[in-house]
Formats: structure tokens, C-alpha cells, sequence
């Protein structure tokens, strides 16, 4: 039973992590490489600047490139950061996939979830793949969002604490309102989920940024689509695998 849950933990995430790649090169890269722009035009100008205009300035005042080896350099540089980055991305996708996926198939063992066969199996794991994005990604969000380069940052120790606390908060209060049925359990579980947002999230002294706040909000708001897009993916998948393991296996 172990091991059958492990390979269908493992195919599940690497599927999701693979899908999850050109889900992120449609909505998240293209966000990325504008906000890099502002950072980069930013430097040496003013705040009150405008990022856009800076970076069309200079580019219009750049002189044609005398010879042609000189440009199929920089072309060949910039297919190579593309390729590295695609790299990058596949990878952390199916690493992430993976981890997750070997996450949820945990607290599916421990906490007894049963995946029937057939479409039942497969909406269950659907299920439990939306709690793990409400405990991963959405609750955190409220509090501490995506954000883009160019953004000023809190400590990354405090960023990294204050986050995997609300993730286990909101993971065992998203548990207590879902399983149990008592309303004092489920109180609970509301005051778990709430309580890392009263407590509030570390944010920088200076929250100033030359990245427009309507591209941060574009950005947060497909970031939250792209990791939805994930994670029912995810748990349908593990749902689907699991479900056809015999019954006999299971017990």
C-alpha cells in the first residue's frame, strides 16, 4: 500500500508540475519580465520617474549595431537565458509537484481519506487539492500576496517563519471545519485560520516601489489562478491513481 501510494503521489506531481510549466509562461513570466523592466530603468532615476518612459528613452537612444556578429551575440544570449529559465522553472514545477503531492497523499493515509473508484475518487481527490491550495496559497495571501521583483521585501527569515505557520494553521483549521462536526471544533478552526493575520505579517519599513501597484495586483491575482490550476490538478490526479488501487490494498 505504501509504495502504490508513493508512485501514484510521484506520477501525480510530476504530471501537475509539467502542466503547471506553460500555465505560468502565459499568466506569470510575461508579469515577471515587465516588472524587471521597471526595476531596471529605475536605477539611477527618480522615484517619481515613470519606469515605462525611462526604459523607451533608452532604448530609442541606442545606435544601431555596427556588425552583425555583435547581435547574433546578444541574440544567442537571450535564447539561452530564456532556455536556462525554462530550465529552472520545469524543474522547481516537478520538485514542488512532487513534494506536494507526497503531502497530500500523507494527511490522506493519516487521516483515513478513502478515494472510492470511479468519478467519486477522482472529485475527493479534487477536494483535497483545493484545501491544500486554501492552506498553501490562499490563506497566506490575505496577509503576505505574490510579489513582483522590484518590490521591497521584509526579512526573509520573518517572510519564511510567518508563512509556514499560517500554512499550518490554516491546514488544521481548514481540517477542524471540514472533518468535525461540532461547532466548538469548528470555531476553532476559524480562530486557527484567523489568528496569523491578526498577529499580522512582516512588511518593509518602506513600501515604495517603481512597479506599478496595477501590475502587482494582476500579478498576485494569476499567480493565485496558476497554483488553483495546480492543485485541483494535483488532487484530481492523486484522486484518479489512488482510487484504482484494490480494495485489498487499502485496508
Amino acid at each position: 500500500m505504501i509504495v502504490r501510494l508513493l508512485l501514484a503521489a510521484l506520477a501525480a506531481g510530476l504530471i501537475a508540475g509539467m502542466a503547471m510549466t506553460p500555465a505560468q509562461y502565459a499568466k506569470i513570466v510575461p508579469l515577471i519580465l515587465h516588472a524587471e523592466t521597471f526595476e531596471t530603468s529605475g536605477a539611477g532615476h527618480d522615484h517619481g520617474a515613470s519606469g515605462t518612459a525611462a526604459a523607451v528613452e533608452s532604448a530609442a537612444s541606442v545606435e544601431p549595431v555596427a556588425h552583425d556578429h555583435s547581435t547574433h551575440d546578444h541574440e544567442d544570449d537571450g535564447s539561452a537565458m530564456d532556455l536556462s529559465r525554462l530550465g529552472n522553472t520545469l524543474l522547481a514545477n516537478l520538485v514542488a509537484g512532487c513534494g506536494f503531492a507526497l503531502m497530500l497523499a500523507a494527511v490522506a493515509l493519516l487521516s483515513g481519506f478513502e478515494f472510492p473508484k470511479g468519478r467519486e475518487g477522482v472529485v475527493r481527490g479534487v477536494l483535497l487539492g483545493a484545501a491544500g491550495w486554501f492552506s498553501v496559497q490562499l490563506a497566506p495571501a490575505f496577509s503576505l500576496p505574490p510579489e513582483l521583483p522590484g518590490f521591497p521585501y521584509a526579512d526573509l527569515f520573518e517572510r519564511q517563519s510567518w508563512w509556514m505557520t499560517t500554512v499550518a494553521l490554516s491546514a488544521a483549521g481548514a481540517w477542524l471545519m471540514a472533518v468535525r462536526r461540532e461547532w466548538v471544533l469548528n470555531l476553532a478552526g476559524v480562530v486557527l485560520i484567523v489568528a496569523p493575520h491578526i498577529w499580522g505579517a512582516p512588511q518593509p519599513a518602506d513600501i515604495s516601489s517603481d512597479v506599478p501597484a496595477l501590475l502587482a495586483a494582476e500579478y498576485a491575482s494569476a499567480a493565485l489562478a496558476t497554483t488553483l490550476f495546480f492543485w485541483l490538478l494535483l488532487g484530481g490526479l492523486l484522486g484518479s491513481f489512488l482510487s484504482r488501487v484494490p480494495e485489498e490494498q487499502t485496508a
